[in-house]
């Protein structure tokens, strides 16, 4: 079969949403090593989400062949069946790479030969996006400014979209997971894919700590990439987080932070995969949050315990007091949650932005 269709297929996925994603030969072999070329047919169909009898309109399968195949594409990922919150009816989309295929390929925790190759070309195509950003330092950044989160753009010699997501204090978290009667937990694709490459997480976070809620949940656990628990085990899960100081990222749906929650990640800096590309130079740091962290500088002794958890560099020593740089403060809460003089608070400041330019690093 034509290479032009393989990646025709991969531009497809880029522009179902995510951060850049380079279209290249490693992108090329991580989808064949995803679907056969029967697969890659179907796949070609979804240029937007369709409802089954749109799909019906498009293919050449009988009711059973066409079942077949929607679940094999679901359970592998490449595709989610999720109904419409308004109708009810089940509408299928292609999804994207990021956020979307990297989860879903990694959050079972399977460590066979084949997850392990995943994992390297993985690893691979995030060295390869970082030197796109790199050479086109600029353009990128530049880009990422002016997008919305849910606009497709952009060009350089590979499509790039910008990503955003919601980082939250626990009281919030919390509220969330009280909202939701179905809730899934699955493997942090993050701490895997680390355990594949044999670099492990630094601090042992626990692997299976990543939620789900509501459709997404129920489809999660419908594919087997979560299994149901309850709000009690939620909860324990989140405490311990917080006891590790892991940062709690929450996603919407269209990226909108007014819509509902999709799912909460609790991520450490030494795997988390937003936070890994923003180190390795491959795309700023480009999140909502409604808090900043306040220092109340009579309690702080300069410790400097702010400064070694903080997972943006965001906090400094001066005159041994612990300075917030509130430019780079996303309000994770994870200095308040671990300072021993109890000298930072978060305070709520409504919704912000907040955009690190990723730094410039050496890609050889």
């Amino acid at each position: 079969m034509s290479e032009k269709l393989w990646y025709q297929l991969a531009r497809s996925i880029v522009k179902a949403g995510g951060p850049p994603v380079p279209i290249n030969n490693t992108l090329i072999e991580l989808l064949k090593t995803l679907i056969n070329e029967e697969q890659l047919t179907f796949l070609l169909k979804f240029r937007k989400p369709l409802n089954l009898g749109q799909i019906k309109s498009k293919v050449e399968l009988n009711d059973s062949s066409l079942t077949k195949m929607l679940n094999e594409l679901m359970n592998i990922g490449m595709i989610t069946g999720i109904p419409s919150k308004t109708t009810g009816i089940m509408v299928y989309r292609l999804v994207a790479f990021l956020p979307g295929l990297l989860e879903f390929t990694l959050m079972r925790g399977e460590t066979g030969a084949k997850q392990k190759k995943l994992a390297k070309l993985w690893e691979q195509l995030f060295k390869d996006e970082a030197a796109v950003t790199q050479q086109n330092y600029d353009i990128v950044m530049n880009a990422f400014k002016e997008a919305p989160p849910i606009d497709r753009v952009i060009p350089i010699e590979h499509q790039i979209e910008p990503h955003e997501d919601l980082v939250l204090p626990e009281e919030e978290v919390r509220k969330i997971i009280g909202k939701y009667d179905i809730i899934g937990v699955s493997y942090c694709y993050c701490r895997h894919f680390k355990d594949l490459l044999n670099t492990p997480c630094k601090i042992d976070a626990p692997r299976q700590n990543c939620l789900s809620f509501g459709r997404t949940a129920k489809f999660a656990i419908d594919h087997h990439f979560a299994k149901l628990i309850s709000k009690e085990e939620a909860l324990e899960k989140l405490k311990k987080a917080e006891e590790l100081g892991l940062v709690h990222k929450t996603f919407h749906v269209r990226g909108d932070p007014y819509q509902e929650e999709l799912a909460i990640c609790n991520c450490c800096s030494c795997c988390c995969g937003n936070f890994q590309a923003f180190y390795s130079g491959a795309s700023p740091t480009h999140t909502y949050t409604s808090y900043i962290a306040n220092v109340n500088e009579s309690d702080c002794v300069g410790c400097g315990t702010c400064l070694d958890v903080c997972p943006m560099n965001s906090i400094e020593l001066v005159d041994t007091t612990a300075i917030v740089n509130e430019e780079r403060c996303f309000g994770c809460g994870v200095c308040a949650n671990t300072c021993p003089e109890n000298a930072i608070e978060l305070r709520k400041t409504g919704l912000r932005k907040v955009f690190i330019d990723a730094p410039k690093v050496s890609t050889s």
